[in-house]
């Protein structure tokens, strides 16, 4: 009897250590990506032009493990310096992605929300470096791949400010809007046609029930309920600005022309443009040439005047509302020939301009 115990108890120990064999033998079969981790892109200039548009896909291959179930994936970015020595990639920042999801898509400002966080500046270049772990029963990673990210700081939207009037029956519901480039001073330009009283206020709110800046006199405004009307001293078209830390305001007429060596008159000589209200808009169609430029100009002044930034859009050289801007360029037309050019400062949340070539 003794003798079959121990026949018995060496056939199990021999079982149990074939199955312990074959267990581990399974844990350390290798598991690694099949092809690369890839980028569609290998650099990415973010602007608020392409915020809501994808701007980078990352792209990978599914990992097999020897377990048929779900395989979890997690990007991995770091700035090139925390990506070697003993604690490389120990700072990186982890995106999950999901299960058996076999792709990631960046939006513009989802890169540039990241690339601020990773300690890229505004407007200067630096590089992302990514890798992709699959993990199971186990983690694996791809290789890295660099990508070259130039970010931006959005401009901050202030609350918007509403310019009910005479000029419109002083219905706030339905008044045009003020937006402040810097905080608390805001500005907008309205038309105020011929034949009414020319008074306005500006409201907090679509409706009489919040704050009315009305008028205190000597340039001073007032937020009393019963306070006078802001009077433009002219009608036509008008640049109103409120200025809330100096509690001041004012409305001044503007005309707009196009001034530079790219028009017939050079910079000696406005070209006028044409305001029509009912598009909003001021026109004029001119022989330009590629080989100068211009700026947009009011009342034949370099008081206020437009160029363009670095991303290409209207933004002010000159304002007494909002000062002097070095960085702004002038403007150029892509061709010399005949131009259909048009100024729409109707929304003051998207100044902007068009420049159409006639055949």
């Amino acid at each position: 009897m003794k003798k079959h115990i121990y026949l018995f108890v060496f056939i199990c120990a021999g079982i149990l250590q074939s199955c312990k064999k074959d267990i581990e033998l399974t844990m350390l079969q290798a598991v690694a990506f099949s092809t690369p981790l890839t980028a569609d892109q290998t650099s990415v200039n973010l602007s608020e032009a392409n915020d809501t548009t994808a701007v980078i896909t990352f792209s990978w291959p599914a990992v097999s493990y020897p377990i048929k179930a779900s395989v979890s994936y997690t990007l991995e970015v770091a700035v090139p310096a925390d990506t070697i020595g003993s604690a490389a990639w120990t700072k990186a920042t982890s995106v999950p992605i999901g299960n058996d999801v076999l792709s990631k898509s960046y939006k513009g400002k989802d890169l540039n929300d990241l690339a601020l966080l990773m300690g890229i500046a505004s407007g200067a270049t630096g590089e992302l470096v990514f890798r992709l772990k699959a993990e199971q029963d186990r983690g694996t990673y791809s290789n890295p791949v660099t990508v070259m990210v130039t970010p931006y700081v959005a401009r901050v939207i202030y609350p918007l400010l509403y310019i009910p009037g005479d000029f419109q029956g002083w219905a706030p519901a339905t008044a045009p809007t003020a937006a402040a480039l810097q905080p608390g001073i805001y500005e907008a330009y309205i038309y105020i046609p011929a034949g009414g009283t020319n008074y306005f206020k500006m409201t907090s709110a679509r409706d009489w029930n919040h704050i009315n800046y009305g008028d205190a006199g000597e340039g001073k405004i007032s937020v009393a309920g019963d306070a006078a009307g802001l009077l433009a001293a002219e009608s036509g078209y008008i640049q109103v600005a409120v200025n809330l830390n100096s509690n001041t305001w004012s409305a001044t007429k503007i005309t707009w022309s196009i001034l530079g060596d790219a028009t017939s008159g050079g910079w000696d000589s406005d070209t006028q443009l044409t305001y029509d209200p009912a598009a909003q808009v001021w026109t004029v169609t001119a022989d330009m040439l590629a080989t100068g430029s211009f700026k947009f100009r009011a009342n034949n002044a370099w008081i206020i005047d437009f160029g363009v930034n670095e991303e290409g859009k209207l933004a002010y050289a000159n304002s007494p509302v909002y000062g002097y801007n070095s960085a702004v360029s002038n403007i150029t037309v892509p061709s010399s020939g005949n131009y259909t050019i048009t100024l729409d400062l109707h929304d003051p949340s998207k100044y902007n301009f068009k420049l159409k070539k006639n055949d």
